[in-house]
């Protein structure tokens, strides 16, 4: 029997999943569409490095990673994709994970985005993905992302740890809350549907109320159950098993060997939640959250320029650089240029920090106050 080369060609990529193939509910039909299929992660820190990683092995077809940071020493405790080559180089997390990542699996297309998730491009970033998965580290963007997978009908995985603890569950939007056709591979009927973000957790807890992994730490063990539970949720829905998928709220701390599944089906009953039920984006139209945010466990703030849907001009880092050579020590590279100030202190008498990236967007480390942040971009930087 001859084999054609396009034969050969799909039985090599088949090969390197024959483990993941032999499981019933997947098979040869569910591996095809896993190649098929488009996932998004946003934020590429401890939870997303995790999910790409085990996404990327698994064979799902194209990757797209939104980070807006880059990556620290701290961050190799936990965030699987990085080293110390990485830190040294000051690379972008969404940048080194895609080199990991291309090193891994080369058959998987990996979009890396050196951005800020916000709503002026969360539209842009969901189109033609079939999920969204959460590696994130702050409601505001949680809510931002449960509005743009509500109004596309795209199914969202939502994870958050910290500490020993962490949580996890699936939103598969209603379907006659969706503003667009949902133009994902996964299919599901109104009864298959769930509470979204804003039905379990109506309101974001107020500054300081929860711990953060810069007041509490973090350890890596917890992410990685939770990062596999999102993973897991994720494959059932692209190979097509939605009988499979978990329903409920998982929580556990494994520090305290507890684990719980709450049922968050009647959540919605209230009719009440302004997103899946009042169709009220304020976070996607950018209503809700704000462009400058503290970054958990940095001491830093992220400032964003312009008003939403607003397309910043690029800027000339190199010459950015000479501009604040008076003011203290900056550098750049292809991404990014990144320096301390002389003259601008922290409260413990450290320099600030600085990193800017080309289309505007800063990283201010050295404080928390959002104010002092400003008055700093305003000095350096311009309006």
């Amino acid at each position: 029997m001859r084999y054609t080369e396009s034969a050969v060609r799909i039985v090599d990529e088949l090969q390197r999943y024959h483990r993941q193939i032999l499981l019933p509910d997947i098979g040869e039909s569910g591996q095809r569409r896993l190649l098929q299929s488009h996932a998004l992660i946003v934020g590429g820190g401890a939870l997303g490095t995790m999910i790409a990683d085990a996404l990327a092995r698994a064979g799902v077809g194209t990757l797209s990673i939104v980070d807006r940071d880059t990556v620290e020493l701290t961050n190799l405790q936990r965030q699987v994709l990085y080293d110390e080559d990485d830190v040294a180089q000051m690379i972008p997390k969404a940048e080194a994970a895609k080199n990991k990542l291309a090193r891994i699996n080369s058959q998987v297309v990996v979009h890396g985005h050196v951005d800020d998730f916000s709503a002026r491009n969360a539209e842009r970033y969901v189109e033609g993905v079939d999920v969204i998965l959460d590696g994130l580290d702050n409601f505001e963007t949680r809510y931002l992302l449960n509005d743009v997978a509500v109004k596309h009908g795209l199914p969202y995985v939502y994870g958050g740890a910290v500490g020993t603890t962490g949580m996890s569950f699936l939103v598969l939007p209603h379907p006659q809350c969706r503003a667009e056709t949902g133009r994902s591979l996964v299919r599901w009927s109104a009864a298959q549907s769930t509470p979204c973000l804003r039905c379990v957790f109506p309101e974001a807890p107020p500054p300081g109320a929860s711990p953060t992994c810069d007041t509490a730490g973090v350890l890596g063990a917890a992410v990685a159950i939770i990062a596999a539970h999102q993973c897991a949720q994720a494959i059932k829905l692209l190979t097509g098993n939605l009988d499979k998928v978990d329903r409920s709220l998982l929580s556990i701390d494994v520090w305290l060997n507890q684990q719980r599944t709450l049922d968050i089906s009647g959540a919605r009953d209230s009719d009440d939640c302004p997103c899946c039920v009042r169709g009220d984006w304020a976070y996607l139209q950018g209503r809700a959250g704000g462009a400058v945010t503290t970054l958990c466990g940095r001491d830093a703030v992220q400032i964003t320029p312009g008003p939403d849907g607003s397309q910043p001009k690029r800027l000339d880092l190199a010459a950015m650089a000479a501009k604040l050579s008076p003011h203290g020590s900056f550098t750049q590279n292809a991404y990014l240029m990144h320096g301390r100030f002389s003259n601008e202190r922290s409260a413990n008498g450290e320099p600030v920090e600085l990193t800017l990236f080309p289309d505007g967007r800063a990283i201010i480390k050295g404080t928390d106050d959002l104010g002092t942040a400003r008055s700093i971009y305003a000095k350096y930087i311009g309006a």
